[in-house]
C-alpha cells in the first residue's frame, strides 16, 4: 500500500510539472486528502483525492476519483471569480481490518482570485455505500450512513 501511495503521488506531481491546466492542492475538513485537478476543456476535469480520512471511530487511508462539470461562474468582483461545480465518482478507503467502498457526489462553491492563482473552495460530497469490518475469519458489513458527512474546505494552486 506504501508503495502505490508513493507511485500515486509521484504521478500527480510529475503530471502537473509537465501539464497545463493542471491544479494541485490540498483537502481539509472529514479528512486531509491531496487533490490533483485535470481540467480536460473550459467545460469539465477530473479530480483525484488521496489521504486520510477521520470520519470513521478509525483513521483510514482515503482515495476519491471524480468527474466534474463546471456548472456555474459568476464574476461579481474585479478581485477574482465564484464558480459552482459539481461532479461524481467513487470513492474507497479503509484500513488493518475495515474496507468502505461507495458512489460520491459532489457540489463545490468557490472562489478562484485574480492576482494569485489559488482557488479556495468549500465542498460537500458525500459517499452512498457499505462498509466491512472483518477479523479472524468473521465478517460484519453493512450500510455506511457516516459518508454523508463528507465536507471540506479545498485550496488548491492553478497552473
Amino acid at each position: 500500500m506504501k508503495k502505490f501511495a508513493l507511485l500515486l503521488v509521484a504521478t500527480l506531481f510529475t503530471t502537473a510539472v509537465f501539464a497545463q491546466n493542471f491544479n494541485i492542492g490540498a483537502r481539509v475538513g472529514s479528512g486531509f486528502q491531496a487533490v490533483g485537478q485535470l481540467h480536460l476543456n473550459d467545460k469539465n476535469y477530473v479530480e483525484g483525492r488521496f489521504g486520510a480520512g477521520w470520519l470513521d471511530s478509525c483513521v483510514t487511508a482515503d482515495f476519491t476519483a471524480l468527474y466534474n462539470w463546471k456548472i456555474c461562474t459568476m464574476n461579481w468582483t474585479d478581485e477574482g471569480t465564484w464558480f459552482f461545480d459539481a461532479g461524481v465518482g467513487v470513492n474507497v478507503g479503509g484500513r488493518e481490518n475495515f474496507a468502505y467502498v461507495g458512489v460520491a457526489g459532489m457540489a463545490r462553491l468557490g472562489y478562484t482570485f485574480e492576482n494569485t492563482p489559488l482557488s479556495l473552495a468549500f465542498d460537500y460530497t458525500p459517499v452512498i455505500g457499505p462498509g466491512f469490518a472483518y477479523w479472524k475469519g468473521y465478517s460484519q458489513g453493512g450500510f455506511r450512513d457516516i459518508g454523508f458527512a463528507n465536507i471540506g474546505i479545498t485550496c488548491t494552486y492553478n497552473f
